[in-house]
């Protein structure tokens, strides 16, 4: 059997011939960065090859090589198999400066802590007591000592927030890829992975390894020892929930789909492997069903949309397309599969949030250009809100057309300065934004059927209620990703309907802050667990005519 070594991790394995180099990777514990699982539709599984060793490897059509440098090529490791003994390098990810949002909405909050702590002068003695179960006796007084983390479980980015629960304050917050992103990019994905005992344990530990990193750093940052840290909140879609918390998700992924974890309760430190105190536990918001969330009922107590009058549109745009909706104080949610193009996935120069990606994209009267880019420097891919202004942009101008095909060059009344920018590679229409990035026909279509997924999940949400786009008085976009979006953009794609011109609003990452709000207020959690049984779940597949309504919002 032939043996790869792969580098700069000087790792060596032996394996079956024809297996692939992404498998053996997985197999030797080095990460080869594959968002789609192997499907091999993202691009990104990458890795280097030199030419000697080229013949060591069979390569379906699509898969390479691909011109590297002189005398190195690359290959997608999801399709290379091997056959022979070879070396291969895997090269850096450089992710720096990710841009997370950390901030949102978050109402008032009545102070009444799960965890309290009460001093016994005559002992000299601190009871810590969670609920009426005594946790701990620790000696002295240390009541002026006690916090909780909250943790906001996104499927892209992990976002941590240490709170003093004596006064409520957010004392520190840490944000970070989620690494389980490396290895599947969407919820299905992350399913199909997990399905093994060996996927289970990868996901399970590589995001409870990284929400730790985060809990040292933001105790370091407050001066906090994390013994100190009695209670943690995990906020996230169930799917993540399931994976952090090591439960296997496979029947979340097939009809009924049922719910086991259905949160609304604790998990041990032990039971969890979470860096605070020994003593501590882990509380699970209550989710609603298999694709909707705790993060969604975070988002429902964050913005207390149960109370708002008339009717208000709650919104996570992403790759799971959550949303709620409340009508006279009744609610129903639903969610549909958008895909990972709005994180910058299977986009030909897409990449993730960080430094370099374009994030804001603008075309002015005069058919000039402008480009915002993270960190200020050269631009080295998009990231989504770049995608999604971009699109929207060139809709705006007449660049790309309804059906979403790039115009002739040569099409009247599009700006010469646009008209230079359109040009072809490889023999396909792209528009070129920078010297080394540029838009294809492909990318257009990858957001267009997000966008489609989503649109098409509002009309049919809506059309359950018996109303119309105009009768909607508040649409709230959550989310860290969509926090960084622009109103216009969303109403230009025709991703929101344009009778929700001038009724958006931007509440952030509420996950996070409404994970804050049941830490904070012990009270919460029950009234979100009996309204999250209250709400009615729209199951889109029961539409019949789900396929024309998403057809149809394919249109810009």
């Amino acid at each position: 059997m032939p043996t790869v070594r792969f580098l700069p991790d000087d790792r060596s394995i032996i394996v079956p011939s024809g297996t692939t180099l992404l498998e053996a990777g997985r197999m030797a514990g080095v990460t080869i960065e594959a968002p789609c699982n192997g499907a091999g539709t993202c691009g990104k599984c990458r890795v280097l090859v030199t030419e000697e060793n080229l013949a060591s490897l069979r390569l379906p059509g699509g898969s390479g090589p691909f011109g590297a440098g002189e005398g190195v090529s690359a290959v997608l490791a999801c399709h290379g198999e091997i056959v022979a003994d070879l070396t291969v390098t895997v090269p850096e990810r450089k992710e720096e400066g990710l841009k997370i949002a950390a901030h949102g909405v978050r109402g008032d909050v009545t102070l009444r802590p799960f965890v309290v702590k009460r001093y016994d002068p005559v002992c000299n003695e601190t009871s810590v007591v969670a609920g009426d179960k005594l946790l701990a006796v620790e000696q002295g007084d240390t009541t002026d000592e006690r916090f909780g983390l909250v943790v906001d479980i996104g499927t892209t980015t992990l976002v941590a927030a240490l709170i003093d629960l004596a006064d409520g304050r957010e004392l520190a917050t840490a944000s970070a890829l989620n690494p389980q992103s490396l290895h599947a990019q969407d919820i299905l994905s992350r399913i199909r992975f997990a399905s093994t005992h060996r996927g289970l344990d990868e996901m399970r530990q590589s995001v409870v390894a990284e929400i730790n990193r985060l809990a040292v750093d933001v105790a370091g940052k407050a001066g906090v020892e994390p013994e100190r840290i009695y209670e943690a909140v995990f906020s996230g879609n169930t799917t993540m929930l399931y994976l952090a918390c090591g439960v296997d998700p496979a029947p979340l992924g097939k009809y009924p789909y049922t719910v086991e974890l259905r949160g609304g309760c604790h998990r041990s430190v032990a039971e969890t492997g979470i860096a605070i105190a020994p003593v501590g536990m882990v509380y699970l918001p209550p989710v609603i069903s298999a694709y909707v969330g705790a993060d969604i009922t975070a988002g429902i107590l964050a913005t207390r949309l149960h109370e708002k009058p008339g009717t208000t549109l709650l919104v996570d745009i992403g790759t799971n397309g959550e949303m709620a909706i409340v009508k006279d104080g009744t609610l129903w949610a639903t969610s549909t599969a958008a895909g990972p193009a709005f994180e910058g996935m299977n986009i030909t120069c897409g990449m993730r949030a960080g430094e370099g990606a374009i994030e804001r994209f603008y075309v002015r009267w005069d058919g000039e250009v402008e480009i915002g880019v993270i960190g200020g420097g050269v631009a080295t891919g998009i990231c989504g809100s770049g995608l999604i202004d971009i699109v929207a942009e060139l809709v705006t101008a007449g660049v790309i057309g309804p059906n979403g095909r790039f115009v002739a060059a040569d099409a009247a009344g599009i700006p010469a300065h646009l008209r230079e920018r359109l040009v072809k590679r490889d023999g396909k229409p792209t528009f070129r934004l920078t010297e080394k990035v540029s838009l294809t026909q492909q990318d257009i279509r990858q957001v267009q059927l997000a966008k489609g997924a989503i649109r098409a999940g509002i009309e049919l949400l809506l059309r359950h209620l018996g109303i119309g786009a105009g009768d909607v008085d508040r649409v709230l976009i959550a989310g860290s990703f969509g926090y960084h979006l622009r109103a216009e953009s969303l109403t230009a794609l025709g991703l929101l309907p344009s009778e929700f011109s001038g009724k958006i609003d931007f509440v952030g990452n509420t996950s996070k802050t409404g994970g804050e709000a049941f830490l904070l207020d012990r009270e919460s959690r029950r009234e979100m667990e009996i309204l999250a049984d209250a709400v009615e779940v729209v199951e889109l597949a029961a539409a019949t005519d789900f396929d024309k309504v998403f057809i149809a919002t394919l249109k810009f």
